[in-house]
């Protein structure tokens, strides 16, 4: 059976290192047997994806800068929390924030690619309950930010 490592591997993607956070904040808190994960922002190898939904980018590129941002949520819980994916034992909820224009209306499917991955990597310990939420911007002009919470 694959790891949850290799699944993200198999998915196009390597778990990068933990970004640091930008202001006055804890990246991963641990509370009991929960996890949770700040937001993290579509931001990869080539940097942060900019851009807002309705007007610069349409819901398959906002779908691409989820996954990224959840692959950034993958890799807080293994540098921060200290947990191995594979320990995971449920994805309780994802939030998903997405930047957009007041008319636009289709959150929900940017918000796909990030549930989308994280089911592919965990399975199904990585169904989850889920928002998504129009903004008028993010952090950076980030596309979109996702944050997390996780029973280990």
């Amino acid at each position: 059976m694959k790891t949850a490592i290799e699944k993200l591997s198999d998915y196009g993607y390597e778990l990068p290192t933990a970004r640091p956070p930008v202001a006055t904040y804890l990246p991963v808190l641990r509370v009991g047997n929960l996890l949770y994960v700040s937001g993290q922002i579509s931001s990869g190898e080539q940097g942060v994806v900019t851009g807002l939904l309705g007007e610069t980018m349409n819901v398959v590129q906002g779908g691409n800068a989820a996954e990224v941002a959840a692959v950034n949520v993958l890799s807080q819980i293994v540098h921060n929390g200290g947990i191995d994916l594979d320990a995971i034992k449920r994805v309780i909820k994802l939030t998903v924030f997405v930047a957009s224009t007041p008319d636009f209306t289709e959150h929900h499917l940017v918000a796909n690619g990030a549930s989308n991955l994280i089911v592919t990597v965990l399975g199904d310990k990585g169904k989850h309950t889920r928002a998504a939420i129009g903004v008028a911007a993010l952090p950076f002009g980030a596309a979109v930010e996702v944050e997390a919470i996780i029973e280990i």
